[in-house]
């Protein structure tokens, strides 16, 4: 994942909403939907949550989609899943979730999968998603792929991390940072898919173990 720059090239991310939004039964154009959320993931105060990590994601889900019951509710809760996102606030996941309950009804898409993708969204709170929800496993691991990356890219990952947090005094910041770092540590795995398992799992415990030693 690129986390040089803040922002992505949106020409491919509005084809890919597009077609998803299609295949999910919308009724109406879908392209203002992209708009608004494009917009959204390329507010000036994100440094990490951008469209850069939108475009991570959805890569991942490519791989990871066979997983799921229902690729399409993944990829559109891939979309919603830090569309509203503050630093400073903690209710970035409810907010994103409420957001996806009130557009995709608008945009024609019916209520059981727009139940669905919110519960998604939400699921991301905790990143823990109970035995057997494929949809969330493959969510899930897609948005942590992120942490399996080269120690350069998750170097690049962490430094743009501190940078949406500027706000906060270093101290705070290693010890709040190095609480999620033993939060994510303690579960029994990071990866639920099959894949994230074998190909992420061992790079992704040791580059948090590192910058948990550097933190502390």
């Amino acid at each position: 994942m690129n986390t040089d720059t803040p922002h992505s090239d949106t020409t491919a991310l509005r084809a890919r909403w597009r077609a998803t939004a299609t295949a999910a039964g919308a009724a109406h154009d879908p392209d203002p939907y992209a708009d608004r959320l494009l917009a959204a993931w390329a507010e000036p105060h994100r440094r990490y949550h951008t469209t850069a990590h939108l475009a991570h994601v959805l890569d991942r889900l490519d791989t990871l989609a066979p997983h799921a019951a229902d690729p399409t509710a993944v990829e559109l809760a891939a979309w919603f899943h830090d569309a509203v996102y503050r630093p400073d606030r903690s209710e970035n996941e409810e907010r994103s979730a409420a957001l996806a309950e009130r557009a995709l009804p608008e945009l024609g898409i019916d209520d059981s999968r727009t139940a669905e993708v919110a519960r998604l969204v939400r699921l991301t709170v905790t990143h823990d998603p109970a035995p057997g929800d494929t949809d969330g496993e493959a969510l899930c691991d897609a948005d942590l792929a992120v942490l399996a990356g080269t120690p350069q890219a998750y170097a690049a990952y962490a430094a743009a991390v501190r940078e949406e947090y500027a706000f906060v005094p270093d101290a705070a910041f290693r010890t709040g940072r190095a609480a999620v770092l033993r939060q994510l540590l303690a579960l029994p795995r990071l990866f639920r898919t099959p894949h994230g398992a074998e190909h992420w799992e061992t790079p992704a415990r040791h580059n948090l173990t590192a910058e948990l030693h550097t933190l502390t």
